[in-house]
């Protein structure tokens, strides 16, 4: 670590399982879940700025990074996921925290805030439907379903991660600049990075099995996007790019369906699904100005 670094690196064993993190700052707890095909880095415009109010804590994801890659996709189901997270909060000391998440840590972090009400005081989605929302328009949205296509790509066994090794991972850079709006929102100096987390032994496989635990999770229990269980009761946050090629902006309509609580949804204008790398003035004034907003609800 460099010593301009606004943030230090740290490890924790959670859940049988080797987690990488970031943290920067003091006060109440601030979980950061990033997407694919990302990693902590992520959030690099959001951790100095949220770390002036709260202890910020952004980890690898289980198969990503530095952290640990278990073998077999049994080891990717929401299960486990969400037992990393509960994990993570508790070994930090904590018993509950704000919950930031984009893309797949969304994925995660939808259902964690309904199953664990008890420990998710806040909760801030970017660009990431609940789980129930996007099944239910897979089944029924002609749209969605075609952007959706690389999901069942993903299915696939090798074939995938040898796409997106090839050229030089050019996959990876095509992700961030060709869907961004403001390509100058990753510089040569990311998308460098980007690519050698990606690089790294077993971390394509470890973020590709998110997509294959979830779809076979679901051919198990197909009626799981009918259900009723547990919805969202904490204060909830939606920021949404506008321009997302993978997830259209009709998914946000269905989004009250799973949440109990407080829902406020800010649309982002000429943004794209990389909504805090994009815009990230905008999202951390957005988060800022929610969570002061409900800091004593």
């Amino acid at each position: 670590m460099s010593s301009h670094e606004p943030w230090k690196h740290a490890y924790a064993h959670v859940n049988n399982i080797r987690l990488h993190y970031v943290t920067a700052g003091d006060g109440p707890l601030m979980v950061m879940l990033h997407g694919f095909p990302e990693f902590w880095y992520s959030w690099r415009h959001q951790i100095p700025a949220m770390a002036e109010s709260y202890r910020v804590v952004a980890p690898d994801m289980r198969g990503y990074n530095q952290s640990e890659k278990p073998v077999g996709v049994s080891h990717y189901r929401l299960g486990a996921l969400m037992e990393d997270i509960q994990g993570l909060i508790h070994h930090l000391g904590e018993s509950s925290a704000v919950l930031v998440a984009h893309d797949w840590g969304g994925g995660v972090a939808w259902p964690f805030a309904a199953y664990y009400p008890q420990m998710v005081d806040r909760l801030i989605i970017l660009n990431c439907p609940p789980p129930a929302v996007l099944m239910r328009h897979l089944m029924g949205n002609r749209a969605q379903l075609r952007r959706s296509y690389y999901m069942f790509l993903f299915q696939l066994p090798l074939l995938p991660e040898a796409v997106m090794r090839a050229r030089d991972y050019e996959l990876i850079e095509r992700a961030f600049r060709g869907w961004a709006i403001d390509k100058s929102a990753f510089s040569d100096h990311d998308i460098a990075m980007f690519k050698e987390a990606a690089a790294k032994p077993g971390a394509l496989t470890g973020g590709i099995n998110y997509y294959r635990a979830a779809f076979r999770g679901f051919l198990r229990s197909p009626r799981l996007s009918e259900s009723s269980e547990a919805k969202v009761r904490c204060p909830t946050l939606v920021i949404w790019g506008e321009e997302d090629k993978a997830l259209g902006k009709e998914l946000s309509d269905d989004f009250h369906t799973e949440v109990d609580g407080p829902l406020e949804i800010e649309f982002i204008s000429n943004c794209s699904h990389w909504v805090q790398q994009e815009q990230p003035r905008r999202v951390n004034a957005l988060i800022a100005d929610f969570l002061a907003r409900y800091l004593d609800s």
